[in-house]
């Protein structure tokens, strides 16, 4: 029976509304920017034409709809920020994320002193000051103010970018448009703050020429007094924020879930957390292109064991993963907020970073170490004649069924599925595990794989003039671990005589018309009973010793005698 909590989707699919109400206030905000650095930019021309911008830049935001629409779009972002702030469950993130929301937390402090002088002055007095007196008193009388000034709209102006940034981040037209955008974010913030100074050395050279209202206002006091209300109330919200966060924590430690991620990594995290954020806490690469937001499938997980407990898809998720024709299985790492314990494989490449680089981004992977592994390598037989008969699509079909059959085969297992080389493929244990673990792992996926091609092959019968055949080999030892390659090219790989000598035993497979070749070495570490099997002496180009292999041509008396598989866990092929 799950334990589902009704009220779980409501907060998940109250949360994917905030985002987007935060989303929207955010795009006016940024607007409110753009305009506000295209009205400086004018100062380039020259101060009477920032005057004259300020005219519509006024008429734009100063009537009561527009006033009503940025502050209430300020109020309304800075106070689902400080929501999800609370929503997240833990502060360690990716640099970007950190930097919007400390970049957003900043924000008040260092625009209260120009709000306050120039929305709440105006609202208080009536006067109203124009470019030739904000840029005398910025540029002239009080330049340490000029500085914060700038500041505090380069920041607004950086925040706001990241947010758009990880909106757009995920589209798949995002990439081509990069540059242009990045070039547009540099030169808006650069144009106006260029005008400004301009503006500032005009005025400045010829004083006489533009007008000043000069003398203190008499609600200088009061103003002071709004400024100070407005700082210790914004200090004050954030700080009851993390002290509820606080709170929550403590309430929390005797509610946990535990998340099972291959190579044994267990994590406790209170429930409420996401398995991104769990990911995240314990020092676990997890990608998320779109930082967390439901936006893209970059973060999803294969759930191995309890799936049937946890929270549905929300609406967000269900139309991501739909996107991907995503299995049953398949979630997204950023929405499943895991209510039971659970163990997860994830599914995209930062998840075999994660098996080699400790917490706290040391690269171990690309320095290269050696490690005890075991070796997977597999093959259909015959392939290259099937192809020959079949139309394209049609052969791509079926290699990607062969292709999910292996995947899903190896990730179950607890291995790391190196490469795909042509209709073979290589794998890895043992990279985080002992070397006895990772021999159970691989002799597990290799029946797994047996397995699922015999039900590939039954299910796709009436398209296949022959059934399809596999031939797995295995073998353990020694080998260099490390990210190889150049460029995009680049990834997590596996060099030495072990790979050689297993790459071996799968011709010794084929040559031997065997579905499966287990060196001596592998099945000593696995603890195999292969007395009843053939063993072969084999000769290794370039190796000086040889190797001892048992040929196994009979998997289902293997499972019976070596029960390392546990029954029932054969997933479908379709």
């Amino acid at each position: 029976m799950s334990t589902f909590r009704p009220e779980t989707a409501r907060e998940a699919e109250s949360a994917v509304r905030a985002r987007e109400a935060r989303l929207a206030s955010g795009l006016v905000l940024g607007f409110f920017l753009l305009t506000h650095f295209s009205n400086h930019a004018l100062g380039l021309i020259s101060v009477e034409a920032m005057e004259g911008g300020r005219q519509w830049f006024s008429l734009l935001w100063r009537n009561p709809i527009g006033t009503v629409l940025l502050y209430g779009a300020l109020t309304l972002h800075f106070a689902l920020a400080l929501q999800a702030l609370y929503r997240r469950r833990t502060l360690r993130m990716p640099f970007k994320e950190a930097a919007q929301l400390v970049l957003g937390l900043s924000l008040p402090f260092l625009l209260v002193a120009h709000v306050v002088g120039t929305r709440v002055e105006f609202s208080l007095t009536g006067r109203e000051l124009g470019y030739p007196d904000v840029v005398r008193n910025l540029w002239l009388l009080a330049p340490e103010n000029g500085v914060k000034q700038a500041v505090a709209l380069v920041v607004a102006w950086v925040h706001g970018c990241f947010g758009i940034y990880f909106w757009l981040r995920a589209r798949s037209w995002f990439p081509q448009a990069a540059p242009y955008l990045f070039t547009v974010a540099l030169l808006v913030p650069m144009l106006g703050l260029l005008g400004f100074a301009e503006a500032g050395k005009a005025i400045a050279d010829d004083p006489e020429r533009y007008s000043y209202t000069a003398g203190a206002l008499s609600s200088e006091g009061l103003l002071s007094d709004i400024r100070t209300i407005l700082y210790a109330t914004f200090a004050g919200l954030i700080g009851a924020v993390f002290a509820a966060r606080g709170v929550r924590a403590y309430v929390n430690l005797s509610n946990r879930v535990r998340i099972t991620y291959p190579g044994g990594h267990v994590v406790m995290v209170p429930r409420g957390f996401s398995v991104l954020e769990a990911s995240r806490l314990a020092g676990i690469p997890h990608l998320s292109a779109c930082g967390g937001r439901g936006r893209c499938s970059t973060c999803r997980v294969r759930v191995i064991e309890g799936l049937a407990d946890q929270p549905e898809p929300t609406q967000q998720e269900r139309a991501t993963l739909a996107r991907i024709k995503a299995g049953g299985d398949v979630r997204l790492a950023c929405q499943l907020r895991p209510v039971q314990d659970l163990s997860v494989v994830p599914v995209l490449s930062a998840s075999r970073i994660g098996l080699v680089a400790p917490a706290g981004g040391n690269r171990m992977a690309g320095r290269g170490r050696e490690r005890e592994l075991a070796v997977l390598f597999c093959d259909l037989r015959g392939f290259t004649r099937l192809s020959e008969r079949r139309l394209p699509f049609d052969t791509v079909f079926i290699l990607n069924r062969y292709f999910d059959v292996v995947g899903h085969a190896i990730e179950d297992a607890g291995g790391y599925l190196d490469k795909f080389i042509g209709d073979g493929a290589l794998a890895l244990f043992g990279l985080e595990t002992t070397s006895e673990e990772a021999a159970r792992q691989a002799f597990t996926a290799a029946l797994r794989i047996i397995d699922g091609v015999k039900s590939l092959s039954e299910a796709y019968a009436s398209e296949l003039e022959q059934p399809l055949q596999v031939v797995v080999s295995l073998h353990a030892g020694p080998a260099v671990v490390g990210e190889m390659g150049y460029g995009h090219a680049m990834g997590l790989t596996a060099v030495g005589d072990t790979i050689n000598a297993a790459s071996r035993l799968e011709g010794l497979a084929k040559e031997r018309n065997a579905p499966l070749v287990i060196s001596s070495v592998l099945a000593k570490r696995a603890g195999l009973d292969l007395s009843g099997y053939e063993q072969q002496t084999v000769t290794v180009r370039g190796r000086a010793a040889p190797i001892d292999a048992w040929i196994v041509a009979d998997g289902e008396s293997l499972k019976r005698d070596n029960p390392v598989v546990p029954s029932g866990d054969e997933r479908p092929t379709s």
